[in-house]
């Protein structure tokens, strides 16, 4: 299960990554409120904010992962984490100033995005170069474990802190936090990193990765999957203010509470995908997505916040147990020299979509109530299996039979 850490250079990054993480879920708590008290608890103000921070992920992303293959990822990420630590600076410091402004939090969620685009496709290449192609999934299921630890432990403090002395120190307080992943980071020894070979700049590059991809049915399903289950199903820092503040009129204890438990289910499930071996099998990423389509839905119909939470700990076990499947099928299934573009476009269809499914979820929940949004979500994921099941069913009956009738023996794709 904790395969992983017996790697030196992946217990620095490990550890960097708690500390930081925990500051990153608290910042997600405390920006939330903080745009809802500037907006007097505008649904649509706090789609705008999720938008303008994953806007650049739609835009940049694939030239991220374009750079991951060029580039040395462990420099990208220390340029990267720097500049998120900045903009947490920078805002906590407005706020304690008691100078903040629903622009200022707009255009930092803005540059906070870009960083995020970058970093985001080189981070998750990076995993394969601290522990090894043999060990990915274990690595990327024990970085679910570390990031839902955190996201147990941030919006707990956060709504403490929040309660105690305001947003603006907790934005503070992140900052802080960015000062252990850099420190991880700078303490490895790149000598024992596994290096995919750098990719010689050259024209076309971004294409190419793309033209690899489309070639590959089963992986453009699970990408479709993974579009539309985390626009519209994964979308819980919008959906969870709204049920707490909006439907049970909570304050931001009630928000914590409801990431808690979420963080909870899905840090279960995390260590549930840590202790599988292998590539995940399609069948697992569908299932899992279906499964949290279905909770998602039920989740969003209980009567109380009490029940609301008790829901929220399955679905957040089948978000994750889906979402881990789904990134390890990925990278077990592509050439290394293409894994930058390619998780560059796997982190495109996961967060791209927030700009799209933010501002929506958000007009739903004004016109139609505070639930809509999390019913709808899950109702969209649900579909978005049973399409992606027939539509691949499909092409890869065709792709058989022709195959077949040239003489070919078919192969995953």
């Amino acid at each position: 299960m904790f395969a992983s850490l017996r790697v030196r250079n992946y217990r620095f990054y490990a550890g960097g990554q708690v500390v930081s993480l925990v500051g990153t879920w608290m910042q997600r708590i405390a920006q939330d409120w903080l745009v809802l008290d500037l907006s007097h608890n505008s649904p649509v103000a706090l789609g705008v904010a999720s938008a303008l921070q994953f806007t650049p992920t739609l835009l940049f992303s694939l030239w991220g992962g374009v750079l991951a293959d060029r580039y040395d990822k462990r420099r990208m990420l220390l340029m990267t984490q720097s500049g998120m630590g900045l903009c947490a600076l920078v805002l906590g410091l407005l706020d304690v100033g008691n100078l903040a402004q629903l622009w200022h939090v707009y255009l930092l969620c803005l540059l906070l995005g870009v960083f995020s685009s970058i970093d985001v496709p080189a981070r998750q290449a990076f995993a394969s170069e601290l522990v090894g192609p043999g060990q990915v999934g274990n690595a990327v299921a024990l970085n679910s474990m570390t990031f839902n630890t955190a996201r147990i432990v941030g919006p707990s403090v956060a709504g403490l802190l929040i309660t105690a002395i305001g947003t603006g120190w907790v934005f503070l307080l992140n900052a802080a936090s960015f000062v252990a992943v850099l420190s991880g980071m700078l303490a490895m020894d790149p000598k024992q990193l596994f290096r995919s070979p750098r990719v010689p700049r050259a024209r076309g590059q971004l294409v190419e990765g793309l033209r690899y991809v489309a070639g590959r049915p089963v992986l453009i399903g699970v990408l479709a999957l993974v579009f539309v289950v985390s626009t519209l199903g994964i979308n819980f820092y919008l959906t969870l203010p709204l049920l707490a503040r909006n439907v049970f009129h909570g304050d931001a204890a009630s928000y914590g509470m409801l990431t808690t438990v979420l963080a909870v289910g899905s840090l279960i499930g995390a260590s549930f995908a840590a202790r599988r071996v292998g590539r995940p099998r399609l069948r697992l990423v569908v299932g899992a997505a279906l499964v949290f389509g279905v909770l998602e839905t039920v989740a969003g119909l209980m009567p109380t916040l009490v029940s609301t939470a008790a829901v929220l700990v399955p679905t957040g076990l089948a978000s994750l147990v889906f979402t881990t499947a789904a990134n390890s099928s990925v990278q077990l299934s592509i050439e290394p020299s293409m894994r930058g573009r390619v998780m560059g476009l796997y982190m495109l269809v996961f967060l791209g979509g927030t700009p799209l499914g933010a501002p929506l979820l958000g007009l739903l929940g004004e016109k139609w109530g505070g639930r809509a949004p999390t019913v709808v979500g899950g109702a969209a994921s649900v579909l978005a299996v049973v399409v992606v099941v027939l539509v691949l069913r499909r092409t890869l009956r065709r792709r058989d039979r022709a195959l077949a009738g040239s003489g070919v023996t078919s192969t995953a794709g």
